[in-house]
């Protein structure tokens, strides 16, 4: 009686645990970004960088490819079209200046990352991958 007890209780969790890892795919796509750029106040050279969708998925890490830039934010509900599939560098630029100003990875999108606000906001530049 002990080990049937034992195996409806288990059993469940166990299920969604396997499911729970199923569900969790990581999203990494590579990006050029063929300017200089700023990112809290930390200057980025151009080339290529790797974006990651931790398992969680609520994380995005933004690194270059030789680990000397890493950065990381929560990633919110956006509203992006809803078959958006794309992963969306978004600078904002003044001049030869770039700053980052969001990520995006399809419905998700972290908040304004440059803090400046609506009255200030220059012509803004997008890169963009599939997945």
């Amino acid at each position: 009686m002990k080990s049937i007890l034992r195996s409806l209780v288990l059993s469940p969790v166990v299920m969604a645990a396997a499911a729970l890892a199923t569900n969790t795919a990581v999203a990494q796509t590579r990006l050029n970004v063929p300017f200089n750029f700023s990112v809290d106040g930390k200057n980025c050279p151009a080339g290529v960088y790797s974006i990651d969708q931790g398992s969680v998925g609520n994380m995005v890490t933004l690194k270059s490819l030789d680990g000397s830039r890493n950065f990381r934010w929560l990633l919110n509900p956006g509203s992006p079209a809803p078959n958006d599939a794309r992963v969306v560098l978004t600078f904002d630029g003044q001049g030869d200046t770039h700053t980052l100003r969001s990520v995006q990875i399809k419905a998700l999108i972290t908040a304004r990352l440059d803090k400046k606000t609506a009255e200030t906001d220059d012509a803004a530049t997008q890169i963009s991958g599939g997945q």
